[in-house]
């Protein structure tokens, strides 16, 4: 008698599995990375004070690249953009190109404290970030549910897409050195701040069209209320995904979760 009606109660919560989304349109699945795959504190304790510490030492040895070069030039704009509007950045000097380099470093660390979303900043990052990775000084790190949820909806045929703040070079880097393995060729597309900001509804849009796919057809996840409600409004289904399980999302107009193994689960 125990057995059956053990199978009898396993097969009903299996039909009254409640699902967040509608699952039926779905095809690509997009995530925010920090909250979201890989813990905050990894990014906030780890990845920026690293390219704090190096941003001047990179500059010196590479002030000749014309990129880097390029990009002391974006910094300079940016940082009047932000003296204009009353921010109050480090003052600048450029009478030589030592005082330039000095100014580039100050900045971008004020930057970096303020956790900017800049692009220039965050393209030097990751060209930062990628040395500490090659040397081995840098590890990836995703919550454990990611790898397994990754292979997952890969096998499902699902497309997985990653959109940060931070530049496309630093995604691949993360998800490229976990402990677990190789991420990156689960993941069909990365997306950053070249397409616009996570708080547009163009920019999910943009992201739909560069992989031949409607609004409709995605998924988002974020921790990010903003972004939700940006996705919503071009058409994503979204999620938002707290992974705090004592955090509350009140007021809340989007389901939640608190790891990934409730979607499309196996």
């Amino acid at each position: 008698m125990l057995g059956p009606a053990l199978h009898s109660a396993a097969d009903s919560r299996k039909v009254t599995r409640v699902t967040l989304f509608d699952e039926a349109p779905v095809r690509a699945i997009l995530l925010d990375i920090e909250g979201t795959t890989t813990p905050v504190d990894f990014v906030t304790k780890t990845l920026f004070p690293y390219a704090s510490r190096k941003l001047e030492a990179f500059l010196r040895e590479n002030v000749k690249n014309a990129e880097v070069r390029a990009l002391m030039q974006e910094f300079r704009a940016q940082r009047e953009l932000d003296e204009q509007s009353g921010r109050k950045p480090p003052s600048w000097h450029d009478d030589s190109e030592e005082e330039r380099l000095r100014s580039s470093a100050e900045y971008g660390q004020w930057l970096i404290a303020r956790d900017s979303k800049c692009t220039p900043l965050k393209t030097l990052q990751g060209k930062i970030w990628q040395q500490g990775y090659a040397s081995g000084e840098l590890k990836g790190e995703v919550y454990p549910d990611v790898p397994v949820a990754f292979e997952r909806w890969k096998r499902q045929g699902k497309r997985i897409c990653i959109y940060s703040s931070g530049s496309a070079l630093a995604q691949q880097l993360l998800f490229g050195s976990v402990a677990t393995g190789d991420l990156t060729p689960h993941i069909a597309a990365f997306f950053d701040t070249q397409v616009g900001a996570k708080s547009e509804a163009q920019s999910y849009r943009k992201i739909a069209a560069a992989v031949s796919l409607e609004t409709s057809h995605f998924l988002f996840l974020s921790d990010a209320k903003k972004e939700i409600e940006a996705a919503r409004a071009a058409g994503v289904q979204t999620l938002l995904c707290e992974r705090d399980v004592h955090s509350a999302a009140a007021g809340s107009t989007t389901q939640v979760i608190h790891d990934f193994n409730d979607i499309f689960p196996e």
